[in-house]
């Protein structure tokens, strides 16, 4: 089949790894991963499975002695397509409208493993250098299971560094590095008032209402300035080099374009006296994604609630502890709590920033495939998205990752109508090909794993 007939078929699996509905889904996804690599001649592959989680596809081709070692990784699960009634097209057969493919999972991120895999194929089986596989099916759920895998299997996985494409270009036809990823704390903050619900006639004015704390707390955190109030939370911030801030500067990014074609709202918020790259990109966030509590169907009904819960998440830059800011978190909600209310802090998940040097001879290697496939020198950006896999691999496995990203900024990632620019996956394609064998022809492996220039 061709790319195009590929990346269709692996579209229309609904691989949604937050549904138990789609468990077999996910699993035909990942058998679908699998006999595309036993396919393009990488005979060493098979599916790894656990009680409970969805299963990991690996695979390895080790005959380049001598050469460097790939770690490649990317997923196959996407997430939930709802709200439907906003697609255009079915979220799960894919349609092409101009250069464009839509679908769910286009981008982020099976359009983007599909590059890998392809490239892989171009090679017959026979790669110029060492490579290893890695393709996960719970990115968009808890990845539980490549976090208890990983540890595990250190010596297995080791390799010179990682080659991951889920990021984006910073605009069309501009290749790109991502250096950079905030990590995060993500949670949910629970409420707890009275013994059940209250009628607000009766009760109200000495009752303690739960939604009102949620307010009142969440205020507490965060002011209408931007700036957030958890004492401590600023301390272990770093800064981004003088080099690299006048790099952002070079970048082709209008600011009015931003507001009205991603964002959308009448103004921009946010810290004083950084730029919006900045705000993005390395400096810490607060946010929050829901709350719930109290009656919210048609109609009325006058209730204090017994629970409220919301939904939070801190984005976090170089140096920031993700513990470390659990621990203020919960201080200052305490703090915050008021009287006849309480509350508790639930963490789902965190993960520290990872910042990769532009110098490091990967990514000038990579820089120059880029360069070679578009015909214009790559620029790097930061992401202000978090990957918890880029930590992990670092982590684990003391290795750098190339974020060799080709989404768009205007994908609609977790969006409705989410698509893939067709042209950037076939340029994906020539690229990952491409910085296979400058690593061949560019650079060599040293004693301690690390790639230096010839």
């Amino acid at each position: 089949m061709s790319v195009l007939e590929n990346l269709q078929e692996f579209l229309r699996i609904p691989s949604i790894s937050t549904s138990p509905d789609h468990v077999a889904d996910c699993r035909r996804a990942a058998e679908w991963v699998r006999q595309f690599l036993l396919d393009a001649g990488l005979a060493k592959t098979f599916l790894i499975d656990a009680p409970g989680r969805q299963p990991l596809v690996y695979s390895e081709s080790l005959e380049a002695p001598g050469k460097p070692t790939l770690l490649l990784y990317g997923h196959y699960d996407v997430q939930p397509p709802d709200p439907l009634e906003l697609w255009t097209s079915p979220p799960f057969e894919p349609s092409i409208r101009g250069d464009d493919i839509f679908a769910r999972g286009a981008c982020d991120d099976k359009g983007q493993t599909l590059i890998l895999l392809e490239a892989l194929k171009r090679f017959g089986g026979r790669l110029p250098v060492n490579v290893k596989v890695l393709i996960e099916g719970e990115e968009e759920a808890n990845g539980q299971h490549l976090e208890a895998y990983v540890p595990e299997h250190r010596q297995a996985l080791k390799a010179d560094a990682a080659l991951i494409c889920d990021t984006e270009m910073f605009a069309p036809g501009l290749p790109t590095l991502c250096t950079g990823l905030r990590g995060g704390v993500f949670g949910e903050l629970h409420v707890e008032g009275a013994a059940q619900d209250l009628h607000s006639g009766v009760y109200g004015g000495a009752a303690p209402n739960p939604l009102e704390a949620i307010a009142q707390i969440i205020a507490a955190l965060k002011g209408v300035d931007g700036v957030i109030r958890i004492p401590g939370f600023y301390d272990e911030v770093r800064a981004p080099a003088e080099k690299e801030l006048a790099a952002w500067k070079t970048l082709p990014f209008d600011e009015a374009e931003y507001l009205r074609r991603e964002v959308g709202s009448i103004a921009l918020s946010g810290e004083a006296g950084y730029s919006v790259l900045e705000r993005t990109w390395a400096r810490p966030t607060l946010e929050v994604h829901g709350i719930v509590g109290g009656f919210v169907n048609q109609g009325f009904k006058t209730v204090i609630p017994a629970k409220a819960h919301a939904k939070i998440s801190c984005r976090l830059v170089p140096d920031q502890d993700p513990e470390r800011i659990v621990a203020l978190l919960r201080a200052a909600i305490e703090k915050a709590t008021p009287r006849g209310i309480v509350s508790r802090f639930e963490v789902f998940g965190m993960s520290p920033a990872c910042t990769v040097d532009p110098s490091h001879p990967i990514l000038r290697a990579a820089a120059a495939a880029l360069a070679e496939t578009f015909g214009r020198p790559a620029v790097y950006m930061r992401s202000g998205g978090s990957i918890p896999v880029v930590g992990l691999f670092q982590r684990e496995l003391g290795i750098p990752s190339v974020l060799m990203g080709f989404g768009l900024p205007d994908d609609n990632l977790h969006a409705p109508n989410e698509k893939f620019h067709l042209p950037n996956l076939y340029k994906g394609i020539e690229a990952v090909e491409g910085f296979l064998r400058v690593l061949t022809k560019g650079c060599e492996r040293d004693t301690d794993s690390v790639f230096r220039r010839k």
